[in-house]
């Protein structure tokens, strides 16, 4: 017999839409089933009135051929052998009308019935576990809506337990109708093909023992014909009893399964995040806004393909693209009261969508994934891999080089500023004999700020002098009057990871340092949002500006800057240490690390060029043979490098120049 098509049981519990399309195509067929059995009944019982007719025909044809003999015929002579004939025959058609009513009661029992069984039983029981499926997933959805419009405040915490409870007993009505739903269409498949077996076969011995008994007008041949039908259909109960069996066990073992696989959110004090996935499926909640201020939320099905995110509402054949997770950024947001929730950020900085998981294990999953996708991962021939080394290069953020005097010799960004010997001299700095350890450069536990303002200098900030400060945080245009007469303006687009305090800025390996501690504390402590802003270089200061409100965030003399690098093997990690004058008279030492766009070797650049500017500017010919040394373009500006600058989007942009002007 060919292979049964079946519904798997173990996918009942997830009910995916890809499970849910192969059930459409189950019910489909039970559908047509029950059609194409109805009309086949109807064909049976025409066929068995038939039969029913014929042996009231029969039978009464018996009564008429005896009747003739009371007949009163005027010409009446003669009629005696006809009226024998007549006798005879009407024993022959009582004779006959015997087999016809055994082979009626032959086709009611072994034809009819069977069908009538199949339909009101197996058909039945499949239409009535459909509905009670439906009820079971209406319930479920109705309980994770609810479950999702649960608050994060804590004196909620008796609701929260009665929504989980409720969430997990409709989960297990839904899992325990499915399976039994899922059963009954397997099943099914076996008996269909029985149910259209049987009653012929029924029809073929009635119609075989009618005519043996009449005529012999049936071959023997038919007999094993029939026989090896009959064997078949053995086979195939034996296959259905032997499929049910293991259906009832796998039932146990399915139903069996800890409480935890209906709770969602179970593990929520500690959940075992995996975070190399480069793939992920699962249900969200989709932000829709229905208006100004009105949104609704929509649980549909996710999940990623290559580097899309597709989306597949239940009922559908295949799903759709929602976003683009090439190069794009994500993060946990707060969005409406709700738990769970993050964005998923495109490459031009754009906010795109809001999505909530149903569980703090699936948020961060689901953040980890398309992190990994953004970078392109799945493109690299063994992904995984790739994945797992990213991450555990995350968690030792960047791994302390055994090559620093390599990087050292071959780096002419990164500057030695504090070396007295080469004063006013191009500073170069020199090969390092040995490596100073981790608490030499940083002092152990020393607190990490990852937002660009610290709330105490923000108020040193707004109550600095007797000058009213806009409330609204916007800067006039004059308060950077230096920006127009300075020789160099740069412009690059960055990310600010964080900043921490240093106890030395004789060497850069005290950055790379801090680049490490940042990094590995925002892979432990799950931060991915990052602040972006503008960073101007002038040969005056260095600038943070918003890039929306284009308000000054942080301000830095160029002179206070000791030492800057950017990362070796990541180009795009620069960092550079600030040297900041306390009311004490001493001075503290600051390190801040950001993510560029473009190369952190080209900010370093500009950064080294912007103190060769301050260097020699009080020598007008040096200053004009420093500034004919740099490239001019055909509108007059200065190209700091040859590569070409990125634009907002981290892709190369044709014919860029830097925007300086002597």
């Amino acid at each position: 017999m060919p292979a049964v098509d079946k519904l798997l049981l173990e996918e009942a519990l997830q009910d995916s839409p890809q499970t849910r399309s192969l059930l459409s195509v189950f019910e489909e067929d039970a559908g047509t089933l029950t059609d194409y059995t109805n009309q086949l009944l109807q064909a049976m019982q025409r066929v068995f009135g038939a039969q029913n007719e014929m042996c009231l025909a029969t039978q009464q044809l018996s009564k008429q051929l005896l009747a003739y003999e009371k007949q009163n015929f005027a010409l009446g002579k003669g009629d005696e052998e006809v009226i024998s004939t007549l006798h005879y025959f009407s024993e022959v058609v009582d004779k006959l009308n015997v087999l016809h009513t055994e082979l009626a009661k032959q086709l009611a029992d072994a034809m009819v019935l069977p069908i009538v069984q199949f339909r009101e039983k197996d058909l039945t029981e499949v239409s009535t576990l459909k509905e009670l499926f439906g009820l079971a997933s209406s319930e479920h959805d109705l309980s994770m809506a609810k479950y999702s419009r649960l608050p994060k405040k804590k004196e909620n915490e008796k609701v929260k337990t009665e929504v989980v409870k409720e969430v997990a007993a409709a989960r297990r009505k839904q899992h325990l109708a499915s399976l039994q739903y899922y059963s009954a269409l397997n099943a099914l498949q076996y008996r269909k093909r029985m149910a259209m077996m049987e009653p012929m076969i029924g029809f073929a011995h009635g119609q075989i023992n009618f005519f043996k008994k009449g005529a012999e007008m049936f071959s023997k041949s038919m007999d094993s014909f029939l026989s090896s039908v009959a064997d078949m259909v053995q086979s195939i109960q034996v296959e259905l009893e032997a499929e049910a069996e293991k259906m009832r066990i796998s039932q146990q073992e399915l139903l069996s399964v800890d409480e935890s696989v209906y709770t969602p959110d179970f593990d929520v004090a500690a959940p075992q995040v995996n975070r190399n996935l480069i793939q992920k499926a699962g249900y969200l909640n989709l932000r829709n806004k229905t208006g100004l201020v009105t949104t609704t939320w929509e649980r549909l099905y996710f999940f990623t393909q290559g580097g899309n995110l597709m989306c597949q509402p239940r009922g559908a054949v295949a799903g759709g693209l929602i976003q683009d997770l090439d190069n794009c950024s994500v993060m946990a947001v707060d969005c409406e009261d709700r738990r769970y929730c993050f964005q998923i950020t495109t490459p031009s900085g754009k906010p795109g969508i809001i999505l909530q998981a149903e569980s703090r294990k699936e948020n961060e999953e689901w953040i980890c994934a398309i992190n990994n996708i953004s970078r392109q991962i799945y493109l690299t021939d063994n992904p995984e891999a790739v994945a797992i080394k990213l991450n555990q290069t995350a968690l030792q953020a960047v791994t302390p080089f055994t090559c620093f005097g390599k990087k050292q010799e071959s780096s002419c960004l990164s500057q030695n500023l504090k070396n007295s010997e080469t004063e006013n001299d191009k500073i170069v700095p020199k090969a390092t004999v040995s490596i100073p350890e981790a608490e030499e450069l940083i002092a152990p536990g020393t607190p990490i700020q990852f937002d660009i303002v610290l709330p105490a200098t923000e108020f040193l900030d707004q109550n600095r002098g007797s000058r009213r400060i806009n409330p609204f945080g916007e800067t006039e245009d004059e308060s950077f009057p230096e920006a127009e007469d300075s020789l160099l303006q740069q412009m690059f687009i960055v990310r600010f990871l964080g900043s921490m305090a240093v106890k030395t800025d004789s060497t850069t390996e005290v950055i790379y340092e801090a680049m490490r501690q940042v990094l590995a504390a925002r892979a432990i402590h799950n931060i991915f949002r990052m602040t972006e802003s503008h960073l101007m270089v002038t040969s005056q200061t260095l600038r943070l500006i918003d890039p929306q409100t284009q308000v000054s965030r942080a301000n830095f003399e160029l002179t206070s800057v000791t030492q800057f690098a950017a990362h070796q093997e990541n180009k795009r990690l620069v960092g550079f240490v600030i040297r900041i004058p306390e009311s004490t008279g001493e001075e503290s030492l600051s390190t801040y690390i950001f993510e560029s766009n473009s190369e952190g070797e080209k900010i370093c650049y500009a950064i080294n060029l912007g103190k060769e500017i301050i260097e020699v500017q009080k020598d007008p010919e040096a200053l004009a043979q420093l500034m004919l040394s740099i490239p001019l373009t055909n509108d007059g500006k200065y190209v700091l490098l040859n590569d070409q600058s990125d634009d907002n989007d981290g892709n190369p942009s044709e014919n860029r120049s830097a925007e300086s002007e002597a």
